[in-house]
């Protein structure tokens, strides 16, 4: 079999980075080739889903008050024995778990990041087949090394992660994953079983033409944001537009698209929710981050999400993330 030698797979690209950096310990590099096995795994059960008792509901609520399905159950229990298993990670947060889990051991005491994970989002999705899935994010830990890790280790804000990223289950399977150096993208070859560089050193466009919201909740948004909406409806040629709708009701694959093609996402507060409903640790942070250091912008409407203080495991935020001239016009609407 003929290998193309000038695709780089997760692990030779995490290895040069590595090799760029001859003071780094490795325990990034390690701990992203660990969340590649995980999604590896769960790549292999949502494709069979449908095949086997795995699709579904599991007849229980999680900490958020939603029916957890069978296969958010697979996704938590796969990262949390890689994870655990590793030599890189001192703990875990996972949206699917009320408090954090801390890996009490003398490896993984010693070890420099914990991560916060949402397994599987999109899940309310894996019953019609729509594209989900995997949202995480990693920390350098605040405690004592060499002590297991504490809860102050997970509540930091987002501007202290050192690298975030996201798996999408789709039409293929792509990991992608930024750190201060860039955001870089690789996608599942199932002939191999690796995951290979398909994206590298990913810019988010400076504008788009895209913007994602539920229109389902119009008359409950703030009237700003309905003035924004509003707007983007009545786009014309010569004002940049016309804009186009798109949203998939998966946060991974919206943002995803966004990301690639240039866009806006908007998941504002509402007036029985003006908190918003997505989390903070485990979905807006970590996008936040990646958004970011592609060239975007991510905001609660107000300040940087990156700057939220974050005072609970699962605390909900308002969430506006995009290309920077379509966020920049969208504040000029939510300062008004």
């Amino acid at each position: 079999m003929n290998i193309n030698r000038k695709v780089s797979t997760l692990d030779e690209f995490t290895i040069q980075q590595l090799r760029n950096f001859p003071q780094a310990t490795g325990e990034l590099s390690s701990l992203l080739r660990d969340l590649g096995l995980a999604a590896k795994r769960v790549n292999v059960e949502v494709n069979k889903a449908g095949l086997v008792d795995i699709l579904g509901d599991a007849g229980s609520i999680n900490v958020q008050g939603e029916d957890v399905k069978k296969l958010d159950i697979y996704a938590n229990d796969q990262f949390m024995k890689v994870l655990q298993h590793g030599v890189s990670c001192a703990g875990i947060g996972s949206e699917e778990l009320d408090d954090i889990t801390i890996f009490n051991d003398e490896i993984s005491n010693n070890a420099k990041y914990i991560v916060l994970i949402d397994p599987l989002d999109g899940s309310s999705n894996i019953d019609v087949n729509i594209s989900i899935g995997t949202i995480f994010s990693v920390y350098r830990r605040v405690s004592e090394k060499g002590k297991p890790c504490t809860k102050e280790d997970f509540l930091q804000k987002g501007r202290n992660q050192v690298a975030a990223g996201y798996i999408v289950y789709g039409t293929s399977t792509m990991l992608v994953y930024a750190t201060r150096r860039g955001v870089n993208g690789f996608t599942l070859d199932p002939s191999i079983g690796e995951f290979c560089l398909s994206h590298p050193d990913i810019k988010c466009p400076e504008k788009g033409t895209i913007y994602s919201v539920n229109h389902g909740n119009f008359f409950r948004y703030d009237h700003t944001v309905r003035n924004y909406i509003n707007a983007c409806q009545k786009k014309e040629k010569q004002d940049g537009g016309p804009y186009t709708q798109r949203y998939i009701g998966s946060m991974v694959a919206d943002v995803h698209r966004n990301l690639i093609k240039g866009g806006i996402f908007m998941y504002p507060g509402t007036v029985d929710k003006p908190k918003g409903k997505l989390r903070l640790c485990y979905e807006c942070n970590p996008f936040a981050f990646i958004i970011e250091m592609a060239g975007g912008k991510a905001t609660n409407g107000e300040i940087s999400i990156l700057d939220t203080e974050v005072i609970a495991l699962h605390q909900r935020t308002p969430f506006f993330a995009g290309s920077k001239l379509m966020m920049e016009e969208l504040e000029s609407y939510l300062t008004k």
